[in-house]
């Protein structure tokens, strides 16, 4: 039997990495529906619960529609966009800074694609001292044999890896 996830949201904050319209673009559109929902779920959970919420992209040169965030997540007011040319967020943007300051110890990861910005999230983090919870649902990749190696053999030795539904269950909201 899997052993319940336990949280504590003093200490937490979510990330959503590359939600953008390039990364999404290649999925059918049942697809993208569905991960955006899931996304969204995720966040309004997080907002109730008073977790902040970052946002995260990747871009290089002058922003174009195709490397726009899609329209399907919405930022709230006061939450974060953190843009960078850089894999993951911790280089190149203020995201260790502002989760110091924040007091922050664990980040809850959504991001497409799980070989890009998540794997360099979770390695990077890691090394500094975060815990990390990836949405195994809110995650993908173009591969998904390195999606599901990644999730099921890699990412468990240094993160928590569960559905969407687990983490807002945990967050008792």
């Amino acid at each position: 039997m899997p052993e319940l996830l336990t949280i504590d949201k003093r200490r937490m904050a979510a990330l959503i990495m590359d939600y953008q319209n390039r990364q999404l673009s290649s999925y059918p559109q049942s697809f993208k529906e569905e991960i955006l929902a899931g996304a969204n779920r995720v966040l309004d959970g997080a907002r109730k619960a008073n977790v902040p919420v970052f946002f995260s992209e990747f871009q290089r040169g002058e922003p174009k529609a195709e490397t726009s965030w899609n329209t399907g997540i919405p930022r709230q007011p006061g939450e974060l966009m953190l843009t960078r040319a850089t894999w993951g967020p911790f280089a190149g943007t203020n995201l260790n800074e502002i989760l110091r300051k924040l007091d922050v110890n664990t980040l809850v990861l959504m991001g497409i694609s799980t070989s890009g910005c998540v794997l360099s999230t979770v390695r990077c983090g890691f090394d500094i001292g975060y815990k990390f919870i990836l949405l195994s649902d809110c995650c993908h990749d173009p591969d998904a044999e390195v999606h599901r190696v990644l999730m099921e053999k890699v990412y468990p030795r240094q993160a928590s890896v569960v559905t969407s539904g687990e983490f807002l269950s945990a967050l008792e909201i």
